[in-house]
């Protein structure tokens, strides 16, 4: 086979979501972001995974993630969406029952107009600025939206990954000031805000990265591995170039495999002379330039050259391959390419 397999443990996606779920009380609900398609490992196994697990509520970023996740887990599980009630997006959000996350007047405006009586929650700006009705402009409109039951009030904070920076607590107190004494369910917290404690916690909680294995949840269980086929090895000569643009060049002879795998499967250029691969627990140097499908490694301390080397595996998680690449790991996982032979196992 000549295309990467990318494994993805759903036994450690329900671990990680049910890690999360104990840090919060009882009476706080944990729900499951699984927008990007899953972060990049398939949004309806992910969510067919997180329901078996106990998560009850689902939030995508757009309504046509929605109907994947819809299709996956059938009729009951609520499935809210971030960019709220969209243009051309009303036949969806009815026929699929997805609630949308209003953002603004105009939203709100559209969705009472288009949908009376559907489900719907409220986004809040709480010092993001990104999305949400800021505070003037949800005293304006509060009454009304209170008056029409809304599922859910939420914001999102900026700096959570952060836990001693300062927009945290503004933003706690900015939210609090827009919701508190008002009886509707509330939500500020994704990751990080579980992880900064109860008063971050409200009624519900949306945990995203972290049940995928990535910081700053520390303790998540990983949950992807992909291992790369070995094309073809080499021997090189002292002074022998590899690569594009001779980037690397032999010191002393050396031996050098070719991997199946390169940017155009989410292993960003990036990586170029930063990366390493693993044969079992022995690191392997990236040698030169990662290409469109392909990536040369170092491998001349190995006895043997194995089928396969892992780029993602126990021994290098996605946030320390992301630091090689100098990026985070969000978009290691969800650059993950199409060309993979996808494995589930668990679940």
């Amino acid at each position: 086979m000549g295309t990467g397999t990318l494994t993805i443990d759903l036994d450690a996606l329900a671990a990680n979501w049910r890690a999360l779920d104990r840090l919060s009380a009882d009476t706080v609900e944990t729900a499951a972001v699984v927008k990007a398609d899953g972060y990049g490992l398939g949004a309806g196994r992910v969510a067919r995974a997180l329901a078996k697990a106990g998560a009850r509520r689902f939030f995508v970023a757009v309504a046509e993630e929605g109907a994947a996740v819809r299709n996956a887990l059938g009729p009951g599980p609520e499935i809210c969406v971030f960019s709220g009630h969209m243009a051309g997006d009303t036949e969806m959000l009815q026929d699929l029952q997805l609630t949308p996350m209003l953002n603004s007047v105009e939203q709100l405006t559209r969705h009472v107009e288009s949908l009376p009586g559907h489900a719907f929650g409220v986004q809040l700006d709480s010092g993001m600025n990104r999305l949400g009705m800021e505070p003037a402009e949800w005293a304006s409109v509060a009454e009304l939206v209170l008056s029409l039951a809304p599922r859910l009030l939420m914001s999102h904070l900026a700096c959570a990954d952060e836990p001693d920076h300062e927009a945290n607590a503004r933003q706690l107190a900015a939210f609090r000031e827009m919701t508190d004494g008002l009886n509707v369910p509330r939500s500020l917290s994704a990751t990080g805000g579980i992880l900064l404690g109860p008063d971050y916690h409200f009624d519900l909680t949306r945990p995203g990265i972290g049940l995928y294995g990535g910081l700053p949840f520390e303790a998540a269980q990983p949950v992807a591995r992909i291992a790369l086929p070995v094309i073809q090895t080499r021997e090189l000569t002292e002074g022998e170039a590899v690569g594009y643009g001779c980037s690397w060049t032999a010191q002393a002879p050396a031996h050098i495999a070719t991997i199946s795998g390169g940017y155009a499967d989410g292993l960003i250029r990036a990586m170029s002379g930063k990366a390493q691969v693993f044969a079992g627990d022995t690191p392997c140097p990236v040698a030169g330039r990662v290409s469109m499908d392909l990536i040369t490694v170092d491998v001349s301390h190995l006895n043997e050259v194995p089928a396969a080397l892992d780029i993602l595996c126990p021994a290098q998680g996605v946030d320390a391959l992301a630091e090689m690449a100098g990026t985070i790991g969000y978009e290691i996982l969800t650059s993950l390419g199409a060309r993979y032979a996808r494995r589930y196992t668990g679940g």
